[in-house]
């Protein structure tokens, strides 16, 4: 009796202490914004390699500019009813507008969701981005309830949620008026403090799920921008598309390693309704400011990220292309300098971007701007016409 007295309370214990681990939570949804207001055919390929790692495509719809107007995305619903994944049309309304006029800004997005849909295209939501002031979150809540109140009960509304909203007695009640939120990290308010600050995002993450009561999303960078001095004192911010004024520019790019760190820890560990992380966004092969879509993709997984810079020689008949290979899974600076032991050199010369020093057995490159070399791509450096190039001595300095 004894015996059996023993077993009971070694189970009963055993019982307690697994009920008081935690459960195993569903690892964080991955989706991605597609941001290009006008499709091309390299969208397609990107969509197709992106399938994979993304559950969801937020893509930018409409836009309303406070001297333009209206002006709508230029899709291509062929790429996307292809594709297949669920679709948020996001309709983003310009923070410097004086105001909104619900029946205005209503109309347009219904006329989205109707066109949409008589394309074929089946929308899982609607997401609102507009980085309204604390001073006018009152009547911002005000247009959503009237949204809400026009849309589908079946459409769920999201909108794009800004840190500063946490200073607001008015958030609490703004975010009762939508099915979840999307807090958007990423922001030039500092550039000292550069495009994306972790420590700071893993304090706002953490306030935002102590006062949320519904799923939110985070929006995280995968892309950098360039600054450039603005009379007013305010940098002018270049993005993806490119701003007609001279001067230099500084560029600013999100550090996939402190990317990849919050994404390990808040799989990890994740804030109370937390439902994912968003990625801003979409790579295509010509976006220059945008992480590689190798990069993205390594960082949402998790994979340790490396690159790896070789030179790459092509010889015919003693002339030789130089060039760069990053053998990695993470995008790199073009390297400071290039040194090639070589012999019997006629002539050579460095293409854009470099400069070269020649001496009798050594042709130096030496990089005059900054650039980078995508996850897996290649650069082009330069070309000599040499009796030898000896790659085995020759180096690449990062």
């Amino acid at each position: 009796m004894y015996f059996f007295l023993r077993l009971l309370v070694l189970f009963t214990a055993l019982t307690l202490l697994n009920g008081c681990e935690r459960q195993d939570v569903p690892p964080l949804d991955q989706q991605l914004y597609v941001w290009q207001r006008q499709w091309t055919r390299d969208h397609d390929a990107a969509l197709t390699d992106s399938r994979a790692d993304f559950s969801t495509l937020r893509v930018l719809a409409l836009q309303a500019f406070p001297q333009k107007g209206w002006n709508r995305a230029r899709i291509d619903p062929v790429m996307l009813k292809r594709d297949g994944r669920p679709l948020i049309a996001v309709i983003r309304l310009d923070g410097q507008l004086k105001s909104l006029n619900q029946d205005e800004v209503t109309m347009q997005i219904q006329q989205v969701i109707i066109d949409w849909q008589a394309q074929g295209l089946s929308l899982a939501g609607v997401e609102i981005d507009h980085d309204a002031g604390n001073a006018r979150l009152s009547t911002y809540r005000e247009f959503l309830t009237h949204l809400r109140a026009v849309l589908p009960a079946s459409l769920p509304l999201s909108i794009t949620a800004l840190p500063a909203w946490l200073d607001s007695s008015e958030l609490p009640a703004l975010l009762s008026t939508v099915d979840s939120s999307v807090l958007q990290v990423h922001a030039v308010s500092d550039p000292r403090r550069g495009l994306f600050d972790p420590d700071q995002a893993r304090q706002w993450v953490k306030s935002w799920s102590r006062i949320t009561t519904k799923p939110f999303y985070l929006a995280l960078p995968a892309y950098g921008v360039a600054l450039l001095d603005n009379d007013n004192g305010a940098p002018l911010v270049e993005s993806e598309i490119r701003i007609e004024r001279d001067g230099k520019r500084r560029e600013l790019l999100a550090d996939p390693q402190q990317l990849s760190q919050l994404g390990t820890e808040l799989r990890a560990d994740p804030p109370a309704h937390l439902a994912g992380l968003i990625w801003f966004r979409l790579p295509l092969a010509n976006d220059r400011r945008a992480w590689s879509l190798t990069t993205l993709r390594a960082v949402v997984r998790g994979d340790v990220l490396r690159s790896n810079l070789t030179l790459k020689l092509s010889a015919q008949q003693g002339l030789y292309d130089i060039g760069i290979l990053n053998e990695g899974n993470l995008d790199n600076a073009w390297p400071e300098r290039l040194t090639l032991v070589a012999q019997g050199c006629e002539g050579a010369d460095a293409l854009a971007g470099y400069a070269l020093q020649q001496a009798p057995d050594l042709l130096t490159f030496t990089r005059l701007r900054e650039g980078r070399i995508a996850a897996g791509g290649q650069r082009a450096i330069g070309w000599a016409r040499c009796a030898k190039i000896d790659q085995g001595e020759s180096n690449v300095h990062p």
